[in-house]
């Protein structure tokens, strides 16, 4: 498989929610799921937070052989889940996982307090796909781990305010250089639509963005 063709079974759901069509059928942070998805092979959720971690809508999207990984203290708000930590490397039948940290530097919610930091153990991934990696970044600042990130399709977030700014998003780009890059997080709660056509516009790379569902 090539990027183009696995681009082509990526939906974006929302915010930092997305699907890629099966098989397998993978989940990243699903939420406000609309109609009837398709049930899942695996869910990949980054971290705890409302916006990220949707209990309701992993069950729905769960039956008796779906596997759901999810980072920081998601794992212990969905029933089955197993908590996965950076670091952490899983085989899961052909697909490849891996944790990655996911934390901020220079966003805080009080004076030395981030809002997400980087002792809750909240996680990016990194899925290998037939020989494709693609990394989703989490809730993250340009932290100094993505110099050691090898991938070909990069999720980055774009809004600020909790996580990078649409120049820090090119500043962490420019250090992963993936193939592509399909820009998240805005559009719902914090980020619009303007800050998504303004990273295209200056990013000097290849971006996509994906189909919604």
């Amino acid at each position: 498989m090539n990027v183009d063709q696995l681009l082509s079974r990526f939906y974006w759901l929302g915010h930092d929610s997305f699907r890629l069509e099966g098989p397998p059928v993978i989940y990243w942070d699903p939420r406000n799921l609309k109609g009837e998805p398709p049930r899942a092979d695996l869910v990949l959720v980054s971290h705890e937070h409302f916006d990220h971690c949707s209990p309701n809508d992993v069950a729905r999207i769960s039956g008796p052989e779906t596997i759901v990984l999810a980072g920081g203290t998601a794992a212990d708000q969905i029933p089955g889940a197993r908590r996965i930590r950076p670091g952490d490397r899983l085989t899961l039948d052909e697909v490849e996982v891996e944790a990655v940290p996911a934390y901020n530097l220079t966003k805080f919610r009080s004076p030395g307090v981030p809002f997400h930091p980087r002792e809750s153990e909240h996680v990016g991934f990194i899925v290998t796909i037939d020989g494709v990696r693609v990394y989703f970044a989490g809730d993250t600042d340009a932290i100094p781990e993505m110099a050691d990130i090898d991938c070909d399709v990069a999720l980055l977030p774009i809004s600020g305010t909790y996580v990078m700014t649409v120049e820090e998003a090119m500043e962490a780009a420019q250090t992963l250089q993936p193939q592509v890059v399909v820009p998240m997080h805005y559009g719902d709660i914090v980020g619009t639509v303007d800050d998504c056509r303004r990273f295209i516009e200056l990013y000097p790379g290849r971006t996509a963005l994906l189909e919604t569902a």
